[in-house]
């Protein structure tokens, strides 16, 4: 018997050694555990680090958008000599044409929003920027949108163009105004009239509308004169000259040459006037009395009239 029980204590101690065995190799299954741990501290703290980089982002479009907003800001306009509301909205690129800048500067300018003065101090709202976001538009999108533009653009081109045919003709003469009727004829017989009857036409257009030269000449006189208000009178290569009056602004002045269809003024209603419109005349001489039919001129020279 005691020597069966000796031969049993090494069982014990195989034990042991089995579970100091199990305790390694606990050990060594603690590893991977450990290494998990550390795996999930390593994305708790990637965490914060994108939180930190995603705030210069957050600031950067904040920054595009005040940058866009101050794009828009208001601005100050001394008016010179030769200006015009419409002009000014072209030139100075302004959001809402003429019509905003008077509409926001109306009790500096009065009344009549084509007479305005060298040295008038205007507000301006410039047309704001495009903004930072539109820099995130997908290159597809970005390319629908040129294509876009680029259709846009060549319409415009095109609506021009044909805008110009229709009052421009390979004679080089064309109407003063564009899309405009007749109102009243030549020669219609009236008292209002110190010769007794019309010496033009008058072309029935709004107070602002450009008026164009018919054709290529000199500027004869560019002033006030009494019943015809503000006028300007231009002679031709072939001898006859054009009368434009009743205008609110003139644009060209005596001695300067012109080319068919360039700017000369602004329709209005200055003189003796009942409301605004273009009082056009072609004469043989730069005088009131020497007026011929202007319409049957303007279609000798392949210009389509009313």
């Amino acid at each position: 018997m005691p020597a069966k029980g000796k031969h049993r204590r090494p069982k014990p101690q195989r034990f042991t050694r089995s579970i100091a065995v199990a305790g390694t190799g606990g050990a060594a299954l603690a590893l991977p555990l450990m290494g998990a741990t550390g795996a999930h501290a390593a994305t708790a703290t990637s965490a914060p680090e994108k939180a930190v980089q995603s705030v210069p982002a957050a600031e950067k479009t904040v920054s595009e958008k005040s940058t866009a907003a101050k794009s828009a800001r208001v601005t100050t306009y001394s008016v010179k000599s030769g200006d015009y509301l419409s002009k000014i909205a072209e030139e100075q690129d302004v959001t809402g044409g003429w019509k905003k800048i008077y509409q926001d500067n109306r009790e500096a300018i009065g009344g009549n929003p084509s007479l305005i003065h060298p040295g008038l101090k205007l507000s301006l709202r410039e047309k704001a920027a495009t903004s930072g976001t539109d820099t995130t538009k997908s290159s597809t999108s970005s390319g629908t949108s040129s294509s876009s533009s680029s259709s846009s653009s060549s319409s415009k081109e095109s609506s021009a163009t044909q805008s110009a045919d229709t009052t421009s003709t390979s004679t080089g003469y064309g109407l003063p105004v564009t899309g405009a009727t007749i109102g009243t004829g030549y020669r219609v017989a009236g008292s209002m009239w110190s010769s007794g009857y019309h010496t033009g036409v008058d072309f029935v257009v709004p107070t602002g509308t450009t008026i164009k030269a018919i054709a290529a000449g000199t500027v004869v006189s560019a002033a006030y004169d009494g019943a015809y208000g503000n006028e300007v009178v231009i002679r031709h290569a072939d001898g006859q000259y054009s009368q434009y009056a009743h205008m609110s602004q003139l644009s060209v002045s005596a001695g300067q040459t012109v080319t068919e269809g360039q700017q000369i003024g602004l329709s209005g209603a200055t003189g003796n006037v009942t409301g605004p419109h273009l009082h056009f005349e072609i004469r043989t001489t730069p005088y009131y009395g020497s007026d011929v039919d202007p319409v049957a001129y303007l279609r000798s020279h392949g210009v389509t009239v009313g």
